[in-house]
């Protein structure tokens, strides 16, 4: 009898999210679609809704849940400038990469 975890079936995003007055927002989930939406509508109280910090900017995928929080981790201890180098590697005009997501797309959660 073989025993998976249950988070073995999901997926695991570090993403970075940015306002438009360049404040910057480094967090890992197993929802990115949920986790953005929160962060778009001010749901959650604190740092996100404070600074308005609505725009996805980059994200990464991971299978386990500890390599996801390792690289969150090793982002947040980057300075400024090389978080920005790893944005632009992705996304050069900074644009707001969830901005065109269907609600009817599933692709980012992992529920």
């Amino acid at each position: 009898m073989v025993i998976v975890a249950r988070w073995e079936s999901r997926s695991f995003y570090v993403y970075i999210m940015g306002s438009k007055f360049g404040v910057l927002y480094i967090g890992v989930t197993n929802n990115l679609e949920r986790r953005v939406k929160e962060h778009r509508e001010g749901l959650i109280p604190g740092f996100t809704k404070k600074y308005r910090v609505r725009r996805l900017l980059y994200f990464e995928q991971f299978d386990r849940p500890a390599e996801a929080i390792s690289r969150e981790k090793q982002i947040k201890g980057w300075k400024r400038a090389r978080k920005l180098e790893l944005i632009h590697s992705m996304n050069l005009e900074m644009n707001d990469l969830s901005a065109r997501w269907s609600t009817r797309d599933s692709s980012l959660r992992s529920e």
